[in-house]
């Protein structure tokens, strides 16, 4: 039997929980790695640019299908797309979700053990070299990592289990203000060490002769992983919000707090990477060496260093409970008599399926699939195929399988849109963000070797 249709109680806790589904990991912990490796301001360059002309109206597009119907990602497209293959998008969304969550638990297993290593004291008064070291040996333990990312996925489920209102927004509305501080605070303190500006330089001056098609294809994906666009979340998240609500108003503040939690991410880790003398292209666990560090040399440092990641670990379980709320949704289809259930049996197998990326820095290290480590495959096949795979598919379904008249509807319902910024946004999502992700998928494939 369907019961009413669940809805967001306010206007901004919709905004906090869909911003928190990229502002968590996508944004703190995988932001600096990623630019790190590739290329720091050019990155960071095509990033901003990607989110704005290709993440944005996207971003709106998933929002109009999900408010639309009403419904979750599966069950959207097979209403708007009846006996056709278009279903499979929101198949896709699904189990892109479910693959995210597998590694996405690892590193969040990793900030409660950090955490648990930060209130015990045991990371005072460690150089950046020590710190390394007991990085490698925390990830490397495999029963205190396979029980962190238990106790991750459990909170998860717990919350999720509870609905929207009373579990994801309640959640969300606490725990986003206090990181956005907490974030501005050690910013500034970052930008007074020793090697700030080299890291700043880093950051915010591209060299544009860096630039490959590796970089290009990564600052995509993290423009589409960062906004959790292309895998039907926000086709899920809107689907719970009424018709009074601004859609290109709640793009809009979600993208420039997106873009923003990155340059505050970038601006704590570079300075620190620079002045420790350590490389930008670290990897997975830049911001577990270069933070605690940076929070060594600052007054009340144990005590900073404790709460921002009990904040950075809220800001992961926001992501997460998006992650698991679109499988749930799908299996549920508003039936909530079946979602405690649902999210305890899907929770519970996303957790076994990822042990295999938890033991990847341990016991499973030299174990790989297609060249890389379990972690870095699911993470590969998730970011840089499935979610742009994804995006291109609904940026091709929404003016295929809407009509402008609805589009523009939809659009209106809740704002003051008006004709001339609708056919900048149709022309965006139907001409330029499909042809933007094709080529790129074409060059990454080596069809355009002539422009390396």
């Amino acid at each position: 039997m369907e019961t009413q249709n669940e809805q967001w109680s306010s206007k901004i806790g919709f905004i906090y929980a869909t911003a928190g589904t990229a502002i968590g990991l996508g944004a703190i912990w995988k932001f600096p790695y990623v630019a790190g490796t590739s290329g720091g301001g050019a990155f960071f360059l095509l990033f901003i640019l990607f989110t704005l002309l290709i993440g944005l109206p996207l971003l709106i597009g998933e929002f109009i299908l999900g408010r639309h119907t009403g419904k979750d990602a599966i069950s959207t497209y097979k209403e708007l797309a009846p006996k056709s293959t278009w279903v499979a998008t929101g198949w896709i969304g699904v189990i892109t979700c479910f693959i995210i969550l597998t590694f996405y638990s690892v590193v969040g297993g990793w900030i409660l053990i950090y955490l648990a290593n930060a209130i015990t004291g045991q990371l005072s008064g460690l150089s950046v070299d020590q710190l390394g070291v007991q990085l490698g040996n925390s990830i490397a333990n495999p029963y205190a990592t396979l029980a962190a990312q238990l106790l991750f996925i459990l909170f998860t489920v717990l919350v999720v289990s509870k609905g929207i209102q009373k579990g994801i927004e309640r959640a969300s509305k606490l725990m986003m203000p206090a990181l956005f501080i907490l974030l501005i605070i050690i910013a500034i303190r970052s930008l007074t060490l020793e090697g700030a500006m080299e890291g700043v330089q880093f950051l915010l001056m591209p060299d544009l002769s860096s630039i490959t098609s590796e970089t290009i294809l990564f600052a995509l994906g993290q423009a589409l992983f960062a906004l959790s666009l292309g895998i039907s979340i926000m086709v899920t998240y809107s689907s719970y919000v009424p018709k009074t609500q601004s859609l290109p108003l709640a793009a809009g503040s979600i993208g420039i707090m997106n873009i923003f939690v990155a340059l505050l991410a970038g601006l704590i880790i570079f300075p620190g990477v620079f002045t420790f003398g350590l490389e930008p292209s670290e990897g997975p666990q830049l911001i577990f060496v270069v933070l605690p560090a940076i929070f060594e040399q600052m007054l009340f440092g144990q005590f900073l260093l404790i709460a921002f990641l009990v904040l950075f670990l809220f800001a992961a379980l926001t992501s997460a409970f998006s992650l698991l709320e679109i499988i749930v949704a799908s299996r549920v289809k508003k039936d909530s008599t079946k979602r405690v259930k649902a999210s305890w049996i899907i929770g519970l197998s996303a957790f076994i399926c990822g042990i295999p990326a938890c033991l990847s820095f341990g016991v499973m290290a030299d174990v790989e699939i297609f060249g890389r480590t379990f972690f870095d495959a699911a993470d590969q096949l998730a970011s840089n195929i499935l979610m742009p795979l994804g995006a291109l598919l609904i940026s091709l379904f929404v003016p295929l399988k809407m009509s402008k008249t609805t589009l523009f509807n939809e659009l209106k319902q809740g704002s003051s849109v008006g004709s001339k910024l609708f056919i900048a946004w149709y022309f965006l999502l139907k001409y330029v963000t499909p042809f933007a992700i094709i080529i790129v998928f074409l060059d990454a494939i080596g069809l355009f070797s002539f422009w390396r």
